[in-house]
């Protein structure tokens, strides 16, 4: 039960936004023991954080994990390339549908399962145009609007 009350759930609340999601993974990451820990704090961040492919292996970039605020000259830097963990089979599909136009992978949200290992979920996704993103602001405010009369 208290693993539960802990659960940390860091989303990219662009991603939903600028994309439309396609396909979803979950992927490992290989992190250090500090980010580890600054994970577990919360203190991560996921903005403008995208996957590419160097070689045959996953890895995302400009995903923000500030410094452990304990850690010493031990520390990590804040940016760096993370490897991600998926099957072959899952790095294949993934690699075929990027080649295509117009497909990306970003990262849409870091969590923590139950046995204390850090996940990243991601998203083969396709870019939104200017007049998508007003279609979903309009959908949202409506859901909200009926959210709200249905309080009273």
């Amino acid at each position: 039960m208290q693993q539960e009350a802990n659960q940390i759930e860091i989303k990219n609340k662009r991603a939903t936004y600028e994309y439309f999601l396609l396909d979803e993974y979950s992927a490992g990451l290989v992190l250090t023991g500090t980010e580890i820990k600054s994970i577990r704090d919360g203190r991560a961040n996921l903005a403008d954080a995208y996957c590419v492919f160097i070689g045959n292996e996953l890895f995302v970039r400009e995903m923000h994990i500030s410094e452990y605020r304990f850690g010493s000259y031990l520390n990590h830097p804040a940016k760096r390339d993370r490897k991600l963990l998926l099957n072959r089979k899952e790095l294949r599909k993934l690699q075929n549908r990027i080649k295509e136009r117009g497909f990306t992978i970003i990262p849409v949200m870091l969590f923590v399962n139950p046995k204390g290992i850090a996940k990243l979920q991601i998203s083969l996704a396709r870019g939104k145009k200017f007049y998508d993103k007003r279609e979903s602001i309009k959908t949202k405010d409506a859901q909200r609007d009926l959210n709200m009369s249905l309080k009273r």
